[in-house]
């Protein structure tokens, strides 16, 4: 019997308690499909199996005395990891998602997580276990640590599991962020932080037992943990999962999946939907059914209007509906999502003053004006989360339509950060300084609120001061990667260094591989697999072009090759070590 459960939803205080209602209610529904390279079904799990499973971890993990300490999670993207994670609920361990090292290399920011967690247990797999033996062998720091693989447990244990007391203020997990601006730190994020965001998802995504998820975001990170294999849970329904790897290396598996299951629903960031439109094919187009994808939410990086408008009208023959989109914004500190509208909503999007944007207010502009600079604004929905804009040098609140930085308050932030009690004091119990209202969640980021909707503008600590202006990086980066054709789309980063006392403008860039640097005196070279480009080319159009939109000079380019520019492992941008290794001199430099 199949029942939707949304009214209940609100007796819900745990994930243990989530997933024994889904096994009870909808015993035999398929909670996950697994598609291995992205294609053909490896494997699927019902919520009754998914259930026992996770109790058969839990009761291991009970006797191993796991109870209240962090249990590192080194599982390859698929159904292990979704039953590792639950395990560790059961047995009220605390999860630590990590992506699994592919080498030894990797191994600096696993042993850190292990530092600062104290891990005494990984999870992982069978396949996966030979090589991290090895490799932990290897390293001092990390020999006391035991493994257990979950893909070979005996489901006679589940019988033993005894449910201890888990309450709303439990530690479900800790979310390592990667750290675009700062030194990843472990956010400790709490049942009741989970449900509640969780309810928020729910509600404005009109999510409903029947929705069909498909994802190939990374589970290790926030929204492919929370909004790929928590909602569609919290909502009864189905959701079948690929590997990043596989998305990226043919995007079309993603969409041919949401073509295959109808699927209703998926979440990407801004780069997935852009890079999808730029491989898609008139045989791609041919073979696909998106008529029934009802909500394409887009966040975790600027949401560009023309992205979305060019994916709508690319894939508009396939029955792509024109209100698909559903732009979000959120963040690891926030559980997941802080603010957006309503998926029966068309996304806001105003035109403001470039010039007033520079010198910190957002004022509207005709969408026509010369000036005007186009964004996307979210919704802010949830009536008992608080969102204000605040000075964040003197802690007063902003005036209306002034830029500060963003502060929410409510249910959705987490506890604070492990083991870091000054670090979560300054980000996470932050007042303001004449009321002492509190406490809110500085989340670091730029933006200003207008007729009740959320306008992001940028990264506090990204901010690029010129001349007493602000630019803001990703609006640089944007009109960079669009100067000449050979830079790659979301492999650029702008940053300021100090001359003299000045600050100028620095701007590294990815070149697509099919381009090569023409050497002195050769003839270009237009091959059907290479292409020979002048380097002087791309720097005078980078040049021009920032200087057109922005209005500033830039001080000095450097070109790269294609995979070298610094992300995090959720894809963003990092610009601090760009401008570390720039000035080092240890860039990848494509022009050698």
């Amino acid at each position: 019997m199949s029942i939707d459960l949304s009214v209940q939803h609100t007796r819900l205080a745990t994930l243990v308690d989530l997933l024994q209602t889904r096994t009870l209610s909808q015993p035999e529904k398929d909670a996950y499909i697994f598609l291995r390279q992205g294609e053909a079904e490896e494997g699927h799990l019902t919520y009754r199996e998914l259930d026992q499973h996770a109790r058969a971890l839990g009761a291991l993990l009970q006797r191993k005395g796991a109870e209240g300490q962090p249990i590192l999670l080194l599982h390859a993207p698929g159904l292990d990891y979704i039953i590792g994670f639950m395990g560790c609920l059961y047995a009220k361990a605390i999860a630590v998602p990590a992506y699994p090292p592919r080498s030894a290399r990797m191994m600096p920011r696993i042993q850190g997580i292990i530092a600062d967690t104290q891990a005494e247990i990984v999870l992982t797999t069978s396949d996966l276990l030979p090589n991290l033996q090895q490799w932990f062998r290897e390293t001092q720091e990390l020999q006391h640590v035991k493994m257990i693989t979950t893909d070979n447990l005996s489901l006679q244990l589940a019988d033993e599991l005894r449910i201890p007391d888990i309450s709303e203020d439990t530690l479900a997990f800790l979310q390592y962020t990667s750290g675009s601006t700062s030194t990843p730190k472990g956010v400790m994020v709490s049942h009741g932080n989970l449900i509640y965001n969780l309810s928020m998802l729910h509600q404005q995504c009109g999510q409903h037992e029947n929705s069909h998820m498909v994802s190939w975001l990374p589970p290790y990170h926030d929204m492919g943990l929370i909004a790929g294999i928590l909602l569609p849970m919290y909502g009864g329904c189905t959701s079948t999962l690929m590997s990043p790897m596989a998305f990226l290396q043919r995007p079309q598996r993603w969409l041919q999946a949401m073509s295959n299951y109808k699927a209703t629903e998926s979440f990407g960031p801004n780069f997935s939907f852009e890079l999808c439109r730029r491989k898609a094919t008139p045989e791609m187009l041919a073979s696909l059914d998106l008529s029934h994808w009802k909500v394409a939410a887009n966040g975790a990086e600027p949401v560009r209007e023309e992205t979305m408008q060019r994916f709508l009208e690319t894939f508009a023959p396939c029955g792509l509906r024109p209100g698909a989109f559903f732009p979000g914004y959120g963040m690891a500190e926030a559980t997941l999502l802080v603010a957006t509208g309503d998926h029966t909503d068309p996304p806001v999007v105003i035109s403001v003053s470039k010039a007033a944007l520079e010198k910190g207010w957002g004022i509207l502009y005709h969408e026509d004006e010369k000036d005007a600079v186009r964004i996307v604004g979210y919704e802010r929905t949830p009536e008992d989360q608080k969102t204000i804009i605040v000075n964040p040098e003197t802690m007063l609140p902003c005036l209306p339509g002034q830029v500060g930085e963003i502060w929410v308050g409510g249910k959705s932030p987490a506890q604070g950060y492990w083991q870091k009690p000054e670090a979560s004091a300054e980000t996470f119990q932050a007042r303001l300084a004449d009321t002492g209202e509190g406490p809110f969640l500085r989340t670091g980021d730029l933006g200003f609120i207008h007729d009740e909707v959320l306008f992001v503008t940028g990264r506090l600590k990204d901010l690029i001061v010129i001349r007493g202006l602000n630019h803001y990086p990703q609006d640089i980066e944007h009109t960079v990667e669009n100067s000449h054709i050979a830079l790659r789309p979301g492999c650029s980063a702008a940053f300021p260094i100090e001359i003299d006392g000045k600050e100028q403008l620095v701007i590294v860039a990815e070149v697509q591989t099919r381009y090569i640097p023409a050497q002195p005196h050769d003839k270009e070279s237009n091959s059907a697999t290479r292409i020979s480009l002048d380097p002087q080319d791309i720097y005078k159009a980078i040049r021009l072009a920032v200087i057109e939109e922005h209005d500033l000079q830039v001080h000095q380019i450097q070109l790269i090759k294609a995979g070298h520019i610094f992300k995090t492992s959720s894809g963003k941008i990092q610009r601090r070590a760009c401008k570390t290794a720039f000035l080092s001199k240890s860039l990848n430099n494509w022009n050698e």
